[in-house]
């Protein structure tokens, strides 16, 4: 996969495909391959006549891998995103956040609302307002030695992820100190790019996407339907409400 340096570190991302582009950020110990590649969605953005870029957050995927958390806000994320975009010469692009990547993408619309035509924010409702829960049990199982029980559901989960996809433990955990940035109403309201807001309805992670989608200035709902926030990534509901919302930009 190609590479770029942002900030004095190497990140890399994939480049397929030809036509309006289209970014996408992933969510926390997912990857490129995970997030887009896998559930299909290179395949699908590309096979409907765009191009596809996909960028490995800092910590992730074969990307540089960091243990300071302070290198890890989302603030800092969203400037690799933009420092990708100057890499390729790209100056507006559409973009779709997962999760983690739903934040990313939003502080890189806030501050850069020239470079974005449209954005989806997956995954991710209420929970970019309020937060997403409780960090320290995800921290305390990424960082558990092998071998020791891990008795937090969610936790647990997450450690189970980390390990079946190969990813460095500890940059995650490193990033989970740090990456969930709440971001204030009155922020988001003033957000100049149309949204769309794409949750599962079985998503107890995310938070409501009525709630966020109601604060942004141009904002529409997808719900999507039976889904929970770690299935809905791939949904077919969620794959045509994103293609019908960036065919009308």
């Amino acid at each position: 996969m190609p590479e770029f340096q942002s900030d004095g570190y190497t990140l890399s991302y994939l480049d397929e495909g030809a036509g309006e582009p289209v970014l996408l950020i992933h969510g926390f110990a997912s990857n490129k391959t995970v997030n887009w590649i896998n559930p299909g969605w290179v395949q699908t953005l590309t096979g409907a006549g765009y191009r596809v870029i996909a960028i490995d957050n800092r910590g992730h995927g074969e990307s540089e891998k960091l243990y300071d958390p302070a290198l890890y806000t989302s603030p800092t994320m969203a400037e690799d995103a933009k420092r990708l975009l100057d890499h390729l010469g790209l100056d507006r692009v559409f973009v779709m956040g997962y999760s983690m990547g739903a934040r990313i993408s939003a502080f890189l619309s806030l501050k850069y609302p020239e470079r974005v035509r449209r954005v989806v924010f997956g995954g991710l409702g209420g929970g970019m307002i309020h937060g997403t829960g409780d960090p320290a049990p995800i921290i305390a199982a990424l960082e558990a030695d092998q071998g020791v029980p891990i008795k937090h559901a969610v936790g647990k989960a997450f450690r189970m992820f980390a390990d079946q996809t190969g990813s460095d433990r500890l940059a995650l955990a490193a990033c989970m100190r740090s990456a969930r940035q709440k971001i204030p109403v009155e922020d988001l309201a003033k957000l100049a790019v149309p949204a769309l807001v794409a949750v599962g309805t079985r998503d107890v992670i995310a938070g409501s996407a009525k709630e966020l989608a109601d604060i942004l200035p141009d904002a529409r709902v997808a719900d999507i339907p039976g889904r929970d926030h770690m299935v809905a990534v791939g949904d077919k509901v969620f794959k045509q409400a994103a293609l019908d919302f960036f065919a009308e930009g």
